[in-house]
């Protein structure tokens, strides 16, 4: 060692230091942001922009930590040092200040700043230079109290949870039901893909069996977030990352709660769900009012389906297949399978046109991607259009109750696509000639003509009524229902 450095060094009262590595990518400031903006439900490469770094960087931290914040959202007391406090320590140290000048200037006291530049200072070249960006990291490094994990220090625990999560089903006489052999490749399975077989417990599960399998052992007891965060946070050092494939939902990586929250529909406004619906649909009351839905069957095909409230009549719609389906998918191109949010706009157009304009007041449909053109089918139409709260088929439950009778004809896992249009009317006929406990044993297609003939008896319509449905109408209201729709009453 040159005799320079050694003067250096006993000036600095200590040891040559390594460098313990080249410092991080951002600093705790950006660290938070990009957390908050993850808390708020944005995806890791906009989170990213946000706090200011590269969308690489921010993949490369959600990955890292498991899809969970490493990181406080607080704000660091008043009694440390802040990165802009240690700027201008670093300017007025640049300047040739002395420690108390410093001190004065920075409101703080001069031990602070004494000990400040003594262990905080880029100590490469075995000399006390002082960098604010440095400095911060080495107070980052130091303010670190690493803890070892429950799971990692407790080995009958460890070994407890391992088995609930991936122990080997078994069958009755005790030997071990291997299942499908699935290799780990460290993100979420496949899917319509195999996955490993296994006891499977919750963390939840684990947590809470644990007091019922030791009542008296405290040192057997742990939470299911503990459970989650050894599963999902790299270098907790306790469970194996390839276990969360034998999790409910086999996630690689932890969804935040606002990214959950936010999986809604963005075509799906307030102003347009079923509480903003009229009144008159809820009693059945008012016809005119309908619900709709897809029964979907082997290689996404589909049928659409729509129910009047009031008569349960039925309307079927044919969604073929377009060009191309089954062969590559351009990206963002459009659904090929047939029931896209174009396909299906057509479809109920052309359908619900052939109806009376005081039989087309509106139409409720679950949150499905197909009706993301709502609004060019509500301007086509003039039929206003509600969509359920997520996850509540209930609220269209005599569309629920009528794909249960269709099932009948389609059963699930066949494929669709063999049934043309004519197919379908037949279907909707039957359908629509079958008497109705609820209609007073009347059939949907005797309701309707009812209501047809008290159209009539109200007079004939004036050109652009309602009565008179758009342009074009090919069918007159007085004359009877839609040819084809179903048979004879």
């Amino acid at each position: 060692m040159r005799e320079q450095e050694r003067r250096r060094l006993d000036a600095a009262g200590r040891e040559r230091m390594r460098s313990p590595g080249r410092p991080p990518a951002a600093r705790r400031g950006e660290r938070q942001r990009f957390w908050a903006a993850i808390a708020r439900g944005l995806p890791g490469e906009d989170a990213a922009v946000v706090a200011g770094v590269s969308p690489a960087v921010g993949t490369r931290w959600f990955r890292q930590a498991g899809g969970m914040p490493p990181i406080a959202q607080s704000a660091l007391s008043g009694r440390y040092l802040s990165l802009a406090e240690r700027e201008e320590i670093a300017i007025l140290r640049a300047r040739g200040c002395g420690v108390r000048d410093i001190a004065r200037r920075a409101g703080r006291s001069a031990s602070t700043i004494s000990r400040e530049l003594r262990r905080n200072a880029a100590t490469r070249g075995g000399c006390l230079e002082y960098r604010a960006t440095t400095a911060q990291w080495h107070a980052d490094r130091r303010a670190r109290r690493p803890k070892a994990a429950k799971l990692a220090v407790n080995e009958p625990l460890r070994r407890y949870v391992e088995e609930r999560l991936s122990g080997a089903v078994r069958r009755p006489d005790g030997a071990c039901a291997e299942g499908p052999s699935v290799r780990w490749i460290g993100r979420r399975h496949g899917r319509r893909a195999d996955r490993r077989w296994a006891i499977a417990w919750s963390p939840e599960q684990i947590a809470n069996r644990l007091r019922v399998d030791f009542p008296d052992d405290d040192c057997m007891r742990i939470s299911h977030e503990a459970i989650y965060q050894a599963l999902y946070v790299q270098g907790r050092g306790a469970l194996r990352r390839e276990l969360t494939a034998c999790l409910r939902t086999g996630r690689a990586l932890r969804v935040p709660r606002a990214r959950a929250r936010g999986r809604g529909k963005g075509f799906v406004s307030p102003e347009i769900m079923i509480s903003q619906r009229p009144a008159e649909a809820a009693d059945r009351a008012v016809p005119g009012h309908w619900e709709g839905d897809l029964i979907v069957g082997l290689n996404s095909s589909a049928i659409g389906t729509l129910v009047e409230r009031t008569t349960r009549f039925t309307m079927l719609l044919h969604l073929p297949p377009m060009e191309g389906h089954g062969g590559p998918r351009a990206k963002n191109g459009p659904a090929l399978a047939g029931h896209g949010a174009e396909a299906v706009r057509d479809a109920i157009a052309a359908s619900i046109t052939t109806l009376p304009g005081q039989l087309r007041r509106s139409l409720t449909w679950d949150q499905g991607a197909e009706m993301a053109s709502h609004a060019q089918l509500r301007i086509d139409t003039g039929l206003a259009i509600y969509f359920c709260d997520p996850h509540s088929p209930w609220q269209r439950g005599s569309n629920e109750n009528t794909n249960g009778l269709l099932r009948q004809y389609f059963p699930k896992g066949t494929d669709l696509t063999r049934h043309s249009a004519d197919d379908l009317a037949a279907v909707a006929a039957a359908l629509n000639g079958r008497p109705r406990k609820t209609l007073g044993w009347r059939t949907p297609a005797e309701a309707l003509d009812e209501l047809l003939h008290s159209c009539r008896q109200g007079g004939a319509a004036t050109p652009g009524s309602p009565e008179a449905g758009p342009p074009g109408l090919t069918w007159d209201p007085r004359g009877g229902p839609p040819p084809g729709l179903y048979g004879p009453g």
